[in-house]
């Protein structure tokens, strides 16, 4: 695999570090395998919550993936037992403190890159995914879940609202009473029920969760990315369209797409009755 070029600065030394230094002090893991850029969060001691870094070192990652050629499919989980439990509080009593600088800053432009990255991005959600951690989740392309994990919007346990694209994709994937109940209530719901309300793609066993995300994400990266990344932005473009902008996007987009080599070669490779390489 290969490893991550530098996120951020080592607190101690000072120095920019890479993939292989620092490694008690990496907020996230990253590596590139098969076509597919893996993130890992890696703050497991605390359920891998967002602080500053955490967040800056996700949107750095995700800006790799974006501009590498070798990354053709992204795949995002959490290391230990939670996928994320959202923003951490205690990096919100500091003196000085904004939180709408924190939304502005974090997790606005984290929500932005997932969707505006034109390769798709798989989600596996290995534990508790609350809060911010759960939207990050919901905005991803195809989410898989491990059938032990759960999801909560936490944000009305504390006297604040879902951030992170929770009101804007929640209505949309389940509709506005049931978007109500779970912002308003605050309810955790079991991977079976996210599944069942339209939240997620599949559940799967805990123990063949990864396998099946990395097997999810190899076959995505070894198809025609380009198709795949129109498809993506038309489906960005259907959350706004009327039925007659998005026929016309569509007819755009398919111009588009068959002008690619992978149009091409899949063509091609039909007549030849043979695998597409793309």
């Amino acid at each position: 695999s290969t490893p991550c070029k530098a996120l951020y600065v080592c607190n101690d030394c000072k120095e920019p570090f890479d993939y292989f230094k620092c490694l008690s002090l990496r907020r996230l893991f990253f590596s590139i395998q098969n076509g597919t850029g893996k993130i890992v969060f890696n703050r497991p001691d605390v359920l891998n919550s967002f602080n500053a870094e955490m967040a800056k070192a996700f949107q750095s990652a995700l800006d790799e993936c974006a501009a590498n050629k070798e990354v053709r499919c992204i795949l995002i989980t959490g290391e230990g037992r939670a996928f994320s439990a959202g923003q951490d509080l205690s990096a919100t009593i500091a003196p000085g403190v904004k939180i709408k600088q924190i939304v502005e800053d974090q997790y606005n432009p984290i929500i932005l890159k997932l969707r505006q990255l034109e390769k798709p991005v798989v989600c596996a959600v290995n534990g508790v995914a609350a809060g911010a951690g759960a939207n990050v989740a919901f905005a991803c392309d195809i989410t898989l879940a491990a059938s032990s994990a759960g999801f909560i919007q936490a944000f009305s346990k504390i006297g604040l609202i879902p951030d992170s694209g929770g009101t804007f994709f929640l209505p949309r994937l389940i509709g506005l009473q049931r978007a109500t109940a779970l912002t308003m209530l605050g309810d955790k719901i079991t991977a079976q029920q996210a599944l069942e309300y339209g939240l997620i793609y599949k559940v799967l066993p805990d123990e063949s969760l990864m396998a099946e995300a990395e097997k999810t994400a190899e076959k995505l990266a070894s198809m025609p990315t380009k198709g795949l990344g129109y498809t993506k932005r038309l489906l960005n473009a259907s959350l706004n369209n009327n039925l007659s902008e998005q026929l016309k996007t569509e007819g755009d987009m398919q111009e588009a797409a068959g002008k690619t080599y992978d149009y091409n070669e899949g063509v091609k490779a039909f007549l030849e009755k043979r695998k597409p390489v793309f």
